[in-house]
């Protein structure tokens, strides 16, 4: 039986149901419970033949195998399993039970049941209590992914941090007022292991819980701001009368010149798949493979605060349903997603990627000064948006087409920091944190992200290497001593490699067996890296040995199968990282080969004041441009920008004339005919 699905379709409704039939058959009388039920990444040697045949619009040959992957706990043991599953066979390929050091991802109910066990344990309670809050305020909390500080720690345990409630309010800003105590609780026994006291001052002592001396919290919902609204704020209304330049088919986006599918998985979120060009192969996949937020307050608890984004609890599950005319403008289009409950039923996530197009300003303009004649082509863009809520953080991620061949990842931040309680009333600061509000002060921290590149300039065999600007030597063939040349290095293995500001280091992707006819050298696209910071944790730290993705810029690694992860397939609570520093040991041949380039970018975040009680964005962006691809600017059929087109309005006291008007081009063009 061949599956109905195209390989990069996303898990359905029914396949979840599927999966849980086939384990609960495997496994009979066996009490499970679900953590991630999907589609496992198919078989890419498989999956070229069915995409070449589409793209080349020739008859489709049956598509690969439809596999299924599933993490599950045995409740009876506690034993912890991965399954992959054979959907169009409705059969079992293999179920093996994963060594009990390796714990498996977040899963919602589990937050929740964390939640709500540890308010209402009677240790919990009592430190509650001893906080002799006013009548109306509550207390809350926030598990977080326990982290790692031991080698031998095998239970399944989660941090919970607590704050106070001010308000009835579903936007109260809880993060304005931390407690000083944390419970720790095994997530599978839902035993108290322990009650962390956290420090509240500039030094590492602690103490038991006091009487909580009021103070006001820090506020950002609307209606509870003592500040009014503004109200010069005008419409601002974006509108396509004629409706989107992009088509969809299922998942298929056709996009002026672009084609791809649109892919959705629980740990990555929104994936990019097939992506061409004018009917020429660019990218196999493009997806945020991992990313890592480590602080750097150095007082326990807080030394084991790292989370991994991705791995612990996945941007699918945490994707937002996505509003119109919020968080998108123009004419939309969404794509829904599914994941699994604890109990394998199907739950829709609705909306969680958003599409529309965007104007960004020129995309080129030249005024010929003698005649004062201009060409004037807008850049049109064409978006694809998730946004991922992570407890505090809102994380927002974009991928940007234009016409002129460019590929961007936007990413922002925002969301309201993760505090932390501090005795500051008397002026106290700390070297390794900002003091937000009274009693609350934000750690220095760390975003760290690796954007996988999985490439296909032209093909599916290609070479990585690097282009340094570097002064000529000082000899005859330089006499004016002004010559500059760029320097080539081929990452012919795997391995890693740095960026380098000071000589302009550009990474290219090129397909050494096609050549351009005008450049006579290979084509290629180039990656604009963002230059960041790489990972501040000290290298005989655990939290370093458990995202080493995060210590350098550049990784390429020849392909294979299920190495899709950079930090490697299970972070939570990990003492070490299965990923791309694992995969460079094989040395691999990496030249004219099927590669992967990952690049490791991100944000130093020292919080602001103004970052608090809401941050405004912060945003960072990674750029793939076409570098010999074309043999000219592929923008040039765009049509000319008019006024007839973009019906732009003109503020009544400057309305003299438009931007397009010859005016000042021709009176620069008398200028320089005078001087002439």
């Amino acid at each position: 039986m061949s599956s109905p699905h195209h390989p990069f379709d996303p898990i359905t409704p029914d396949e979840i149901k599927l999966a849980c039939r086939i384990l609960e058959a495997t496994f009979p009388g066996v009490p499970l419970r679900y953590k991630r039920i999907d589609v496992n990444e198919p078989i890419k040697k498989d999956v070229l033949p069915y995409i070449e045949a589409e793209r080349l619009r020739r008859p489709l040959p049956p598509p690969p195998a439809r596999l299924l992957y599933v993490l599950f706990h045995r409740l009876d043991t506690g034993a912890f399993y991965k399954a992959i599953l054979n959907a169009d066979r409705r059969t079992i390929v293999y179920a093996k039970e994963l060594p009990r050091e390796v714990q498996g991802p977040v899963d919602t109910d589990e937050v929740m049941e964390i939640e709500q066990l540890c308010m209402k344990h009677p240790a919990v309670l009592a430190e509650i209590e001893k906080l002799q809050l006013p009548p109306g305020m509550t207390v809350c909390n926030d598990p977080w992914m326990y982290g790692t500080d031991s080698e031998h720690e095998t239970r399944r345990l989660y941090q919970c941090f607590m704050y106070m409630v001010e308000v009835d309010h579903p936007q109260n800003n809880h993060y304005s007022l931390p407690c000083k105590f944390s419970p720790v609780f095994d997530c599978l026994t839902h035993e108290l292991i322990r009650m962390d006291y956290l420090p509240g001052g500039a030094d590492f002592e602690t103490t038991t819980t006091q009487p909580w001396k009021p103070v006001k919290a820090i506020q950002y919902a609307h209606d509870l701001l003592e500040e009014p609204l503004r109200t010069d704020l005008k419409p601002y209304i974006v509108q396509q009368p004629e409706g989107p330049s992009y088509t969809v088919d299922d998942r298929s986006v056709y996009w002026q010149k672009w084609r791809f599918r649109v892919g959705f998985n629980i740990r990555e979120g929104l994936i990019l798949y097939n992506v061409t060009y004018d009917n020429r192969n660019v990218f196999y996949r493009l997806a945020v493979s991992e990313m890592t937020v480590p602080y750097g307050d150095p007082r326990a608890p807080y030394h084991r605060k790292q989370a991994f984004d991705v791995g612990d609890t996945g941007f699918g599950v945490n994707a937002n349903q996505l509003s119109l005319g919020c968080d998108c403008l123009g004419h939309i289009k969404y794509f829904d997603g599914y994941r699994n409950d604890s109990k394998g039923n199907a739950v829709c996530l609705k909306n969680v990627v958003c599409m529309h197009e965007q104007d960004n300003g020129l995309q080129y303009k030249h005024t010929n000064y003698r005649s004062g004649a201009a060409t004037v082509v807008r850049n049109r863009q064409l978006v694809l948006q998730m946004i991922c809520t992570v407890a505090n953080y809102e994380y927002i991620f974009a991928y940007i087409f234009d016409q002129a061949g460019n590929i961007e990842l936007e990413v922002r931040a925002t969301g309201i920091l993760s505090t932390v309680p501090f005795d500051n009333e008397k002026g106290q600061t700390v070297p390794w944190g900002t003091n937000v509000g009274p009693g609350v002060m934000a750690p220095f921290h760390q975003h760290m992200f690796s954007f996988r590149i999985d490439p296909a300039i032209d093909g599916f065999k290609n070479t990585v290497y690097y282009e340094d600007s570097v002064p000529m030597p000082e000899d005859e063939n330089n006499p004016y001593l002004v010559g500059y040349t760029a320097e080539e290095t081929v990452l012919n293995k795997s391995g890693w490699a740095n960026t380098s500001v000071d000589r302009h280091r550009v990474f290219k992707i090129r397909n050494d067996s096609i050549t351009n006819p005008v450049t006579y050298r290979p084509v290629a696209y180039k990656l604009h890296a963002a230059p960041s910071q790489m990972l501040l944790v000290n290298k005989n730290a655990l939290g370093y040995k458990r995202a080493e993705f995060a210590t350098k810029p550049i990784w390429v690694t020849k392909y294979q199968d299920d190495e899709l992860y950079a930090a490697g397939e299970f972070t939570n609570q990990s003492t070490k990282a299965e990923g791309v520093e694992t995969w460079i040991q094989r040395k691999d041949n990496t030249e004219n080969e099927d590669v992967v380039l990952w690049h490791t970018f991100g944000l130093t975040h020292n919080p602001r004041v103004e970052d608090f009680p809401v941050m405004p964005m912060e945003r960072i962006s990674v750029m793939l441009r076409p570098d010999g691809f074309f043999t000219k600017n592929p923008a040039l059929d765009v049509p000319q920008s008019s006024q007839a087109f973009n019906k732009s309005t003109l503020h009544p006291e400057l309305a003299r004339g438009g931007c397009c008007a010859p005016s000042a081009g021709a009176s620069k063009a008398r200028l320089y005919k005078r001087i002439d």
